[in-house]
């Protein structure tokens, strides 16, 4: 049974020429495609020639995004001792011990970032079920298992997404919101592709990129050349 498109984004679609588009025209079309009623975020889908079921072809990292994500990051830490009010006073949203990891194993979800510090982690194991599919589960290579609360939940706050690619290879990751200025969108972009370039897993054969498109929330998917992204210079994107 084929998906039925809607009139809105059948409309927007036929906006979207069937070619690769400079960065900055892609993310101009992003935002004139977002036309949802409620805050649409920009998002990156990047399609690489890895197989993620060979452990040296896995991708899993952090960006910093120069212009931040746009929104509230809501961050948990789980820790115990002193560094329980030292994550509250480093501004986490929420804080914890054993109690907290129990209310996470019933279902409360109430945050975007889990951070915790290494001598939590084997109580934290088993969330992994719970935890895993939504990429919520802490680790050192995402900087969210670390003894530097402060640190790790201001840069989570200003704009700091862990990331990883999918089971197919394909990277699935926001980078700002629709209502960014496009030159901010691309500051970011830019950073996105940055990472993934200077993360490339040590088994990766052939071509690493293969695609990439950018959308709205609820819009089309525009492609983006990646080599014209390659090119530019921070300081042109600035």
């Amino acid at each position: 049974m084929s998906k039925k498109v809607s009139k809105r984004l059948k409309e927007l679609q036929e906006k979207v020429a069937d070619k690769t588009y400079e960065p900055l025209e892609a993310l101009s079309l992003l935002k004139e495609t977002a036309t949802a009623k409620f805050e649409e975020s920009a998002e990156a889908h990047i399609r690489l020639g890895i197989d993620p079921k060979y452990t040296d072809q896995q991708l899993r990292t952090t960006v910093i995004l120069p212009k931040g994500t746009g929104q509230d990051v809501r961050v948990a830490v789980i820790a115990r001792g002193e560094r329980v009010s030292e994550a509250s006073n480093a501004g986490a949203d929420l804080v914890g011990s054993e109690e907290l990891i129990d209310e996470i194993q019933k279902g409360m979800m109430d945050f975007d970032v889990l951070i915790a510090t290494p001598d939590m982690m084997p109580k934290i194991a088993k969330l992994g079920r719970l935890l895993g599919p939504r990429g919520l589960m802490p680790s050192p290579k995402g900087g969210t298992v670390t003894t530097d609360l402060p640190t790790a939940i201001d840069e989570f706050k200003a704009g700091k997404l862990e990331f990883r690619a999918d089971k197919a290879g394909i990277v699935h990751v926001l980078f700002g919101k629709t209502k960014f200025d496009a030159q901010d969108l691309l500051v970011n972009l830019k950073a996105l592709q940055e990472c993934v370039d200077r993360n490339k897993p040590s088994g990766a054969k052939g071509r690493y990129w293969r695609t990439m498109y950018v959308s709205a929330t609820m819009g089309p998917s525009i492609e983006v050349d990646i080599s014209a992204l390659r090119d530019y210079q921070v300081a042109e994107a600035v």
